[in-house]
């Protein structure tokens, strides 16, 4: 009986998602939320590419640079942040832990891998002139704290570990309830998913080496699996913030059905990733191979006993 009214939470849920999310709002009303601090980042945000990418497109750049489906998943990930910080979805998270489950994993697994792929920041960079381009760029490689900040930021462990942590310190009871009563400490939680997830999913886009991306992905899956089956097969609920008893569902009910979805879904985006990653390492050595041989058989090229020379 219980696995049944999970199944049915479970797809009303994949059914009624975006008619459904934060503290400091009457939870009994799932009302839209129109923070100003979440809209005009957004607003910014979607201003700054879509100007970029006019620039590029009368310049002839954008179909080469971007092609057609850059933009729509710019489009996709703003659409996920709008879903899980301005729709009712936000006030829904203050009574179901499921529903704050679903709010984590637009921040973490479906807007950042979506706006990493659309290439935000070289877009946003086109929405000025070149030579603002030029002043932002020098000003950049100026300033060698932030400069080496950003680069110790983006090392593969240093990511991958910021990004564990932050899935583990706030799925803890005492900073989870803590999040959940603080309005402030909660935009720090979900600063935190976004951020280091953004930064995880940029360099498992733009891999400095496919075997490095293709480990991050999957050891991440691995102890993000690990905590939703945590979540799923507890005795006992963890969390006791929320209200008891909502929409039908025991807190433990919830709990469970929070793990699912962290388990689940979670689980088939990580895989998406590490198939796709393992398809684009293939493509890439057989670009190289085709390359080398192209470079072997073009003229100028001698065989030194079983060595090649370039003459």
């Amino acid at each position: 009986m219980r696995e049944m009214k999970l199944l049915f939470a479970f797809s009303m849920y994949a059914a009624a998602g975006p008619a459904f999310c934060h503290a400091g709002h009457d939870a009994d009303h799932l009302a839209w939320v129109w923070e100003p601090w979440v809209l005009l980042p957004l607003v910014l945000a979607c201003g700054m590419y879509g100007l970029g990418w006019l620039r590029l497109r009368r310049e002839g750049k954008a179909p080469r640079v971007l092609g057609v489906l850059r933009p729509l998943s710019f489009a996709g990930g703003i659409g996920a942040l709008f879903l899980a910080l301005v729709s009712p979805l936000d006030t829904l998270a203050e009574r179901l832990f499921s529903a704050h489950m679903t709010q984590h994993l637009l921040l973490m697994l479906v807007a950042p891998p979506l706006l990493a792929w659309s290439r935000p920041v070289f877009v946003g960079l086109w929405a000025f002139p070149l030579q603002q381009r030029r002043r932002i760029g020098r000003a950049w490689n100026g300033t060698h704290v932030l400069h080496a900040t950003y680069a110790f930021l983006m090392r593969p462990l240093v990511a991958w570990l910021l990004a564990s942590v932050a899935l583990w310190f706030w799925h803890v009871p005492g900073p989870y309830e803590w999040a959940l009563a603080d309005e402030h400490i909660h935009a720090l939680e979900h600063l935190c998913f976004f951020l280091t997830s953004l930064a995880f999913w940029t360099l498992t886009m733009r891999p400095r080496g496919y075997g490095v991306a293709l480990v991050m992905v999957a050891t991440f899956a691995l102890h993000n699996g690990l905590l939703g089956a945590l979540l799923t097969f507890a005795a006992q609920p963890f969390y006791h913030a929320h209200h008891p008893y909502a929409f039908g569902l025991s807190p433990l009910e919830d709990q469970q059905l929070a793990g699912l979805i962290m388990w689940v879904p979670a689980s088939v985006v990580h895989l998406v990733a590490l198939a796709l990653l393992f398809a684009a390492w293939l493509a890439a050595a057989g670009t190289q191979d085709r390359t080398a041989g192209a470079r072997l058989a073009s003229p100028g090229v001698k065989n030194l006993g079983g060595g090649y020379d370039v003459t």
